[in-house]
């Protein structure tokens, strides 16, 4: 177990505000204790935070590079342990706690990169001198994590804001405090300077308190519910720029497709990988009506049952590990009911799985067809299934959701994709590839309850810097020539 700190302006201190706790899901072990900010230490931080701005913003762009190149160092150097520290606190599979340190530390460059081609300088030659147009940090960022991705979701902020210039205020979910106190730990061995980056520990209340300072941006990954609550917060304070990477209730289509087995890997991918627990995984599959729909069914509950469920060290190593935490699990199965309840038929029976917790559970699939179930996402591996006629009642059923993150298509025609790629409404749509997949060198995120236009990965450049087009002469000059109408 780890004893809980904050990092405030340089320092590690302890929190001030109430205890708590988190817990390895697979084994009920505890991983991490330690203590709030309170009000005043989240204040604290945000001052650090602005006092740090104006040198770090002012320092050359090949310092703060350097920078950020020692924490890769120190990330790649602490992989092992932070991985398995990670699997520990969130219950996922070790095979994918490793890959996702791996793209922590990729981040680096690819954020290196992204900020030259899409928030650099560049200058055009004028008749009065030139045209140059620069790009400026916005200030104090303030960054909500998430517990599914506890290292990657909030690296892929805090990377770009620091590249950028920005200083940052980090608050990591209150399920996964031990990674966040690991990432500040790499963070403090690339010796930035003091204040630039500071961690807050704790609950709603916490991050509420963090949202009431005087700060410049706000970067979260997380549930449309509370992304649809910083829009409202922020309506009247267009100072602060939001970057909302959202959940999404992702439709994955099959049409014309030969091979059921085939079909059944791309969708048991897409639905259940992280236990269901990423926004792109697909909640909603749509499959024609008929043979051929019959077919897919019976091949991905074919698939399923050969899915290994398990903590996340055992042998052999699992497909899928627990959820978050037995309460999540409550609420995955919970939805699930209220489907069935509502008319849902279960094609794939779902429940708990009897291993070490509560938090464990079998995926399931449940046919939706005709009932009138909530447009939300289930946060866990149920699949609802839609029947449809034809190809185009399959794109319009696809496109039925205030969401809109990822989609897929699933198809041996390519004409299909033609037409579905021109109709889908959504930020990451893929053709026969799980709808999981995604490219940290292409932007990530959604359309309408999914996020706010400003898709992450890639693209983070452009929230993490406001550009300022400048026209510059090198002397001062008398253009009345310029002045039309002069007497």
């Amino acid at each position: 177990m780890t004893d809980g700190k904050l990092y405030i302006d340089g320092r590690w201190t302890d929190g001030e505000g109430d205890g708590f706790a988190s817990f390895d899901p697979a084994t009920e072990a505890r991983v991490w204790r330690g203590n709030e900010a309170s009000t005043g230490q989240v204040g604290a931080a945000v001052e650090a935070a602005r006092a740090a701005f104006p040198d770090w913003a002012d320092r050359p762009r090949a310092y703060r590079i350097e920078a950020m190149k020692r924490y890769q160092a120190a990330l790649k150097a602490r992989a092992p342990a932070f991985a398995e520290a990670i699997s520990r606190e969130t219950g996922k599979a070790l095979w994918e706690t490793t890959a996702e340190l791996g793209s922590m530390a990729g981040k680096v460059d690819l954020s290196i990169r992204a900020y030259d081609e899409r928030t650099g300088e560049r200058t055009a030659e004028t008749a009065f001198g030139h045209a140059t147009l620069r790009h400026r940090p916005h200030g104090v960022a303030a960054i909500l994590g998430p517990f599914n991705f506890p290292g990657h979701l909030p690296n892929g902020h805090i990377v770009p804001a620091l590249l950028a210039g920005d200083t940052v205020v980090f608050k990591p979910s209150e399920e996964t405090p031990h990674t966040g106190q690991l990432m500040a730990e790499a963070l403090q061995e690339a010796d930035l300077p003091a204040g630039v980056f500071n961690l807050v520990q704790g609950g709603r209340d916490v991050g509420a308190a963090l949202l009431d300072q005087p700060i410049d941006a706000l970067m979260f990954t997380g549930s449309g519910a509370a992304g649809a609550h910083f829009r409202t917060k922020f309506a009247d304070d267009p100072h602060v720029i939001l970057a909302l990477e959202l959940g999404g209730n992702n439709p994955l289509v099959v049409w014309d497709a030969a091979d059921a087995e085939a079909v059944a890997s791309i969708v048991v991918q897409s639905a259940f990988v992280t236990t269901g627990q990423r926004c792109s995984c697909a909640r909603r599959l749509i499959v024609p009506e008929g043979p051929a729909g019959d077919a897919v069914l019976e091949a991905v509950m074919a698939l399923m049952d050969r899915l290994t469920i398990g903590p996340w060290n055992s042998t052999p190593e699992p497909y899928m590990g627990s959820l978050i935490s037995e309460r999540a699990a409550d609420l995955v199965l919970g939805q699930a009911v209220e489907r069935c309840n509502a008319g849902a038929r279960v094609l794939k029976t779902f429940g708990r799985v009897d291993i070490h917790s509560r938090a464990f559970v079998h995926p399931g699939l449940i046919d939706v067809t005709g009932v009138d179930v909530p447009d939300e996402e289930i946060f866990g591996p149920i699949l609802s299934v839609t029947r449809v006629p034809t190809f185009e009642a399959a794109i319009a059923a696809a496109n039925a959701t205030r969401y809109g993150l990822s989609a897929g298509l699933v198809s041996d025609n390519p004409a299909n994709w033609d037409h579905f790629i021109r109709r889908i409404r959504a930020g990451v749509v893929n053709f026969n590839r799980p709808t999981t997949g995604a490219a940290g060198d292409m932007p990530f995120g959604g359309l309408g309850a999914s996020g706010n236009h400003r898709p992450s990965a890639y693209y983070a450049a452009d929230y993490c810097a406001y550009p300022v087009a400048s026209f510059e002469a090198g002397a001062v000059k008398n253009i009345e020539g310029e002045i039309r109408g002069l007497r």
